[in-house]
């Protein structure tokens, strides 16, 4: 397999805490694959063609008031994949790590494609009795789905572990080397997607932290802005916790195995978008 990694949304910019970084803006990271049999894999599909043109209408006006995107008719999903060479309806999977409207406005630009989300993520969204039901429909923006997208839940099997980490779910219909783990707690079934590249794992761990430094740095450092978004955002503290001290001992005893990076840090997307040039 081939992994791009794609910015596909540009956001307020934001400072490093202690290190002599230059300030930058947040990013929408997701990733393009592709695979042997699958045809194209999109993990996370950020800001689509038509949060470009109706921002108000397809992303609300609180979020555009704090996040500042940018809005750059360039930046979405497949804008990028037609400039890469490839035919939008290649897209014939979109992994989702959660249901948030930075990750899945570029929904409805592949209009055909599975959309495959964690089994606890699909039924916050479509069960009305589910614990969280009513904040998390409020959270995802209904304009992204208005297209009726196939939502495919993934279940997580027991037994099936990934390094480090128990409970991991597999794609229905995906052979590729894809896999959801799970990090609830930012959204009920939110989860990283692990990607095999080569001899090595790529972990995308969505919204499970928000800054390098979280992971990397021990005594973990984290960063004063982007913890006022977590805070308001997630359903479920102790869980979000957890999954990132599990992110934690996976960097610390697995590094050599896997790379991990979040959805929005700019320092982290700039070390893959540096490899590539």
């Amino acid at each position: 397999m081939r992994v791009h990694h794609l910015d596909c949304g540009s956001l307020r910019v934001i400072a490093p805490v202690g290190e002599d970084l230059p300030p930058a803006r947040a990013v929408c990271h997701c990733l393009l694959i592709e695979t042997d049999a699958d045809g194209l894999v999109l993990v996370d599909s950020g800001f689509g063609g038509e949060d470009t043109v109706s921002p108000g209408e397809r992303l609300g006006a609180d979020f555009l008031t704090f996040a500042e995107p940018v809005l750059d008719p360039a930046q979405p999903a497949v804008r990028q994949v037609a400039r890469l060479g490839f035919d939008p309806a290649d897209v014939r999977h979109i992994v989702l790590t959660h249901l948030h409207r930075d990750h899945t406005g570029g929904l409805p630009d592949f209009p055909y494609a599975t959309v495959h989300l964690h089994e606890e993520e699909y039924r916050a969204v479509t069960d009305p009795a589910a614990e969280h039901h009513r904040a998390s429909v409020e959270r995802f923006m209904p304009a992204h789905r208005a297209h009726g997208p196939r939502l495919t839940p993934a279940r997580s099997h027991p037994g099936d572990s990934w390094p480090g980490i128990e409970n991991v779910a597999r794609l229905e219909g995906l052979a590729a080397d894809i896999l959801l783990v799970p990090l609830f707690g930012h959204t009920p079934g939110h989860s990283g997607v692990a990607v095999r590249s080569g001899d090595r794992w790529l972990l995308n761990a969505g919204d499970a932290y928000f800054y390098h430094r979280e992971l990397e740095a021990d005594p973990p450092v984290s960063h004063p802005e982007l913890d006022l978004i977590q805070q308001n955002a997630q359903v479920d503290p102790e869980a979000r916790l957890d999954g990132l001290h599990r992110l934690r001992a996976l960097h610390r005893e697995h590094g050599d195995e896997v790379d991990i990076f979040c959805a929005h840090d700019p320092w982290e997307f700039q070390r893959y978008d540096s490899a590539r040039r």
